[in-house]
């Protein structure tokens, strides 16, 4: 039967993260920082939203945009919170962020062309590229430079057949934030290159030292920047399957054929909680975000403190839920160290090669959990260290 899969599907390799989950899943006593989930419950007054939503009668499809009064939503939060500006007929509200990335790309790609993956970056972007047709060209990030990427580093990249490049901060797995004056520092290179930018903002609602800057704000960079976002991570709604992509208007034709013919809408339930999340957020502040926010920030300190004590160096994150320190000192990849980890301690982390070669001797930790979980995978980490007799 395998000459009938398709020869890019064939060629994919595993999620390196959903190894990890399936593996800690049936292993009694385990501590897993491996999956990237808000361990907070969805707000009471999102959920109760849905729940009236369903009891209407509200479970039917939308319009394959979304619901008029949750674009419109959209397109003031964005406006209010980022200084973004995209019209309600310029957005669709998408099946989470995933399904948006895999629109972006299948509408952009053809075969040949090359799309520029800063790296480490998230497990879905080189995929996605693949089976767009695109090839995935990765831009290696380092921790000397905080992870981000520089005018210099994008220069290099360029080639005549680059066109477009995803932009993803904050950072998965890393942490890393790009602030304005240094994505101001990149747009005159995406200029030049005339190149489009698809840049993945899941994460804008957590960062630490400063609110986040979307390259959509800047200049004129709206009109070649497709927007990604959604409502898993900053409103703890992984499972309700709801993002947005908002994109200039011939993009934005070209995602929503796509759409139109593949998901045709975002589940109803989902649109009325993200229509509460959105209301109520803009009204008081988002003064639930706020708590999350604080609580990551404390979570993640503990966490570096203790990698960097352990000798395990660690980049101190700046947004989003990841700590993601060296483990070279130990002699092993992230590789080895996070299997032997497990299978000695049983504790679950994703060895950093997961998210590109530029990642392969660190693994990503989620402080996304209780910090009960996190100073029992700290101990366990350090007997681990230490039973072997590594050096750090």
């Amino acid at each position: 039967m395998k000459n009938f899969v398709n020869s890019r599907a064939g060629s994919l390799k595993p999620s390196g993260i959903r190894k990890f989950f399936d593996i800690v899943n049936s292993m009694e006593d385990a501590v897993s920082l491996g999956v990237g989930e808000p361990d907070f419950v969805t707000p009471w007054n999102i959920r109760d939203a849905a729940v009236r939503s369903i009891k209407r009668g509200e479970t039917q499809y939308t319009g394959n945009r979304g619901l008029p009064e949750l674009l419109s939503l959209i397109s003031r939060y964005l406006a209010e919170r980022f200084g973004v500006h995209y019209p309600p007929e310029h957005i669709i509200v998408t099946a989470g962020a995933s399904e948006a990335i895999d629109l972006a790309l299948r509408a952009v790609c053809d075969i040949g062309d090359e799309i520029l993956v800063p790296e480490p970056s998230y497990v879905s972007y080189a995929p996605a590229v693949t089976l767009s047709g695109g090839t995935p060209v990765p831009v290696k990030c380092t921790a000397e430079n905080e992870f981000i990427l520089t005018p210099e580093i994008l220069e290099r990249a360029v080639t005549k057949k680059t066109k477009a490049l995803i932009l993803p901060y904050p950072n998965n797995p890393t942490g890393a934030v790009m602030t304005r004056a240094q994505l101001e520092a990149i747009a005159p290179v995406i200029e030049k290159h005339d190149l489009l930018v698809i840049s993945d903002e899941i994460y804008a609602e957590l960062t630490y030292t400063h609110r986040h800057a979307s390259i959509a704000s800047i200049g004129d960079m709206a009109g070649r920047t497709v927007l990604i976002n959604g409502f898993s991570k900053a409103f703890a709604m992984t499972g309700w399957r709801v993002g947005f992509v908002c994109a200039p208007p011939e993009i934005d034709s070209a995602m929503f054929r796509i759409h139109q013919y593949t998901m045709l809408c975002a589940p109803q339930p989902g649109q009325r909680a993200a229509v509460c999340a959105l209301k109520d957020g803009l009204a008081d502040g988002f003064s639930t975000v706020e708590e999350m926010r604080e609580d990551y920030c404390r979570r993640g300190g503990f966490l570096v403190n203790a990698f960097n004590s352990l000798g395990l160096k660690c980049f101190k994150p700046k947004g989003a839920f990841y700590a993601f320190p060296s483990v070279g000192a130990t002699g092993m990849d992230g590789e080895r160290f996070a299997n032997e980890l497990l299978k000695s301690k049983k504790v679950a982390v994703v060895p950093g090669g997961a998210f590109g070669s530029a990642g392969a001797g660190h693994v990503r930790c989620s402080y996304a959990t209780s910090m009960n979980k996190l100073t029992t995978a700290i101990d366990r980490i350090t007997d681990f260290i230490e039973s072997n007799g590594l050096n750090c």
